[in-house]
């Protein structure tokens, strides 16, 4: 009887446990549940359209009221008006398409050449030394410092334009995968190396999957000073074998003195940075945190 007891107890207690266990895990698990698409549209997409919308009333404001000159900014309609015409005309798809296809393989670039001079100068101390401060400094200059002297070097062609995007974006992606790096807890480094996985096999398995989170923000911010420097390069640099590109149709309604001209330009440059990031790294972004138990949905 006495051990029917004992014996009670005890699975009593494994019982315990183990529901205190589950609740751990409960209360540790990530929910992955899929959001509903009415409640992305209410959380995602609805505050920057107000926000859009908002900007433009007040600028539609400003115009009716006469608070500022047509000549200094124009109305929407006129706006809108160019929108229409180079739709009409054929020709909006192209010029967008012209520097994404730029911005794009400069950035692929960009990244082929700054992914492993960012394991180089985080991993090996004396180029470290030697190249740590130049990638600063690379990273502070403006991109636009560079069209000069590539337009000497290159002529105006392609050659110039990638060369300036990719003096303007190795840097940041070099830097961002060194701040990752620097992140990591060495108790990470040392269980790789215990298990064997050291050099290439580390940097692939234990190192670059540690720091993604910094080469992650690396790379946005690589993919926004390419497009800067794209677009720098693309207003002074202008020539009619380089085809007609965003910065080029910003620049010619400065020359025109299209201030509508002016206006959409600079709204297409804004809406193609935007897209990029949300239909590619922020997804990245939101898997990355998800992977990590760092994203939890209610």
């Amino acid at each position: 009887m006495a051990s029917t007891d004992t014996t009670l107890k005890a699975t009593g207690k494994n019982d315990d446990l183990a529901g205190l266990e589950a609740g751990l895990d409960a209360l540790d698990a990530v929910q992955t549940h899929r959001t509903p698409v009415r409640e992305v549209l209410v959380k995602k997409v609805l505050p920057p359209l107000l926000a859009v919308s908002l900007v433009l009333l007040v600028w539609q404001v400003l115009v009716a009221t006469k608070v500022t000159e047509e000549t200094k900014l124009p109305p929407l309609s006129a706006v809108w008006g160019s929108l229409t015409d180079m739709w009409v005309q054929g020709t909006l798809l192209e010029v967008i398409w012209t520097s994404v296809s730029r911005g794009l393989l400069g950035f692929l670039l960009a990244l082929a050449i700054g992914t492993p001079l960012g394991l180089l100068v985080a991993r090996v101390k004396f180029v470290r030394a030697a190249i740590g401060p130049i990638l600063q400094g690379l990273q502070s200059l403006p991109s636009v410092a560079w069209v000069p002297p590539a337009v000497l070097w290159f002529g105006l062609n392609d050659a110039m334009m990638f060369t300036v995007i990719l003096l303007g974006a190795v840097p940041s992606i070099a830097n961002g995968l060194v701040s990752g790096i620097d992140q990591i807890p060495p108790l990470y480094l040392r269980a790789g190396r215990t298990l064997g996985a050291t050099g290439l096999r580390g940097a692939r398995h234990i190192v670059m999957p540690a720091a993604l989170p910094g080469y992650l923000a690396g790379l946005k911010q690589g993919w926004a000073f390419s497009w800067r420097s794209l677009m720098a390069a693309e207003i002074i640099a202008s020539s009619p074998d380089l085809g007609l590109g965003l910065g080029q149709l910003l620049e010619n309604g400065r020359n025109n003195i299209d201030l509508p001209g002016v206006f959409l330009a600079i709204i297409l440059i804004l809406v193609v940075g935007i897209a990029i990031d949300l239909l590619i790294f922020s997804p990245v972004e939101r898997w990355v945190l998800r992977s990590r138990g760092l994203l939890v949905k209610s």
